[in-house]
């Protein structure tokens, strides 16, 4: 068999290169084009199996069912908790209270079972002092402070613990690996044999990872598909609220979020944090306008900003925070070309109350009324909430899960809601077509509580101004 010429391929990707380079021209990634020999198929015998094959039916599912963390917030985000076996990878940026919630909650599992506390970033009384400081202090949650993977392992197989935490995996490295500990090859490595051991001992495992400037998770892509669950720690460090998000589970919802409080005794789940994101006035100001995001299952007031204000720049600032500067760029197009709103000569900033990030399309009506109104220097009615999608034609589209949000706005006070034509019959959403502006009136949300519907932008402005 004739042998080609060795290359260079990148293990993130699996693009090729016929010279070695230091990033891939592909996935862009550092360090990971690697020397492949002559290609070539290797015959592999078949060899002694773990475990022999049975019938799906004769699986025990009870070995899977997830076991409570004892911190509501966390188990609404992972489906119900932790499930054995099961490697959990928890992203932040430093500071923001990691290794905080990560103590709580293995304080909690540690009244009922074994938990080994693995820190390499920290030495062993930092992490006591913050228990301490926490109320953390339990018999069965043990402590190490190691940076060996293979005395990481040894620990693991004295205390037997059903709960495993690394504090964090780019401090943890292996002498079987090359590089450094931090980086692509050691991340890889000292990660596959977490899964590993996981795997082996059907003991839940909570990873922690550092994130880079841009907020993605450092280390190689392939650290997110080997582990079962990715969460990302969210918020400001000015600000005492903190958010999990679930980007990835194989256990449960991958759009759940859950809120907490981060103060000097510790952390604390937040069970309604309704109002945590819309400022309390006496009286309406020009340029907010309040919505209503869905997160999975829970539905979250928010309120949007914005001001718009003449500069003499040639290039006019189009500043976000909190929200998709593509998305409000489109909005603000759809201003000018649908209601000719004259924005090209001022500087537009967009923000959200809070800290918390929108992407929910149901707040584009919201953002568009903000800054017409910033525009106008002309305060929206009160007690009005906005929800729908914007269209480039400018037409207003119906949103999901509309009922629960103006129950959860009726319940907070709100006392008027303007939502897209159809979406409150499902015989609309489904083609039906209606012109007018038309109120619904009081309806089951609440008494006195009215919903208007607007067929476009045009529309819904005329009705609020």
């Amino acid at each position: 068999m004739a042998k080609t010429a060795a290359g260079y391929r990148c293990t993130e990707c699996g693009w090729r290169t016929p010279k070695w380079v230091g990033r891939c021209g592909e996935c862009q990634a550092w360090g990971t084009v690697d020397e492949e020999g002559a290609r070539g198929v290797n015959v592999v015998q078949a060899g002694a199996i773990s475990s022999p094959a049975v019938p799906i039916g004769q699986v025990k599912a009870e070995l899977a069912v997830a076991r409570t963390t004892g911190v509501s917030e966390l188990d609404r985000v992972l489906g119900g908790g932790l499930v054995p076996g099961a490697v959990l990878l928890l992203a932040g940026e430093p500071g923001i209270g990691k290794s905080t919630l990560l103590l709580e909650a293995a304080a909690r599992i540690a009244e009922r079972e074994t938990v080994l506390y693995v820190t390499g970033e920290e030495s062993a009384a930092q992490v006591r002092l913050r228990a301490d400081r926490i109320g953390a202090i339990r018999d069965q949650l043990y402590l190490a402070a190691e940076t060996e993977l293979s005395a990481l392992i040894g620990h693991v197989e004295r205390v037997q613990p059903r709960l495993l935490v690394v504090d964090s995996v780019q401090t943890i490295g292996s002498a079987q690996a090359t590089g450094v500990p931090g980086g692509v090859t050691q991340v890889r490595e000292v990660a596959a044999n977490l899964v590993r051991l996981a795997k082996e001992r059907d003991m839940a495992t909570v990873i922690v990872g550092h994130v880079t400037k841009e907020g993605s998770i450092a280390g190689p892509r392939t650290l997110e598909h080997l582990v079962d669950v990715v969460l990302n720690f969210e918020g400001d460090r000015h600000s005492r609220l903190r958010m999990v998000r679930a980007v990835k589970n194989r256990f449960g919802p991958t759009d759940e979020v859950g809120c907490f409080d981060l103060h000097e005794r510790g952390i604390e789940g937040i069970t309604d944090p309704t109002g945590l994101f819309v400022s309390q006035r006496s009286k309406p100001v020009p340029g907010t306008c309040v919505t209503v995001t869905v997160e999975g299952t829970r539905p979250l007031p928010a309120e949007v900003q914005a001001l718009v204000a003449r500069t003499e720049a040639q290039q006019p600032r189009r500043t976000t925070s909190g929200l998709d500067p593509y998305r409000v760029q489109m909005i603000l197009a759809v201003l000018e070309r649908r209601l000719n709103a004259r924005l090209g000569g001022c500087d537009v900033f967009t923000a959200t109350v809070g800290g918390i990030k929108l992407a929910d399309p149901a707040i584009d009506l919201s953002v568009m009324l903000a800054v017409a109104s910033a525009a106008g220097d002309r305060p929206l009615p009160s007690g009005l909430i906005a929800l729908g999608e914007v269209g480039l034609a400018g037409e207003l589209r119906p949103v999901r899960d509309v009922r629960r949000r103006l129950t959860e706005a009726a319940r907070l006070g709100f006392t008027r809601a303007l939502v897209p034509k159809g979406s409150l019959d499902e015989g609309a959403r489904r083609g039906g077509r209606q012109r007018s502006l038309v109120p619904v009136g009081p309806t089951q949300f609440a008494p006195g509580f009215e919903v208007m519907e607007a067929e476009n932008v045009w529309d819904a402005l005329t009705h609020v101004t």
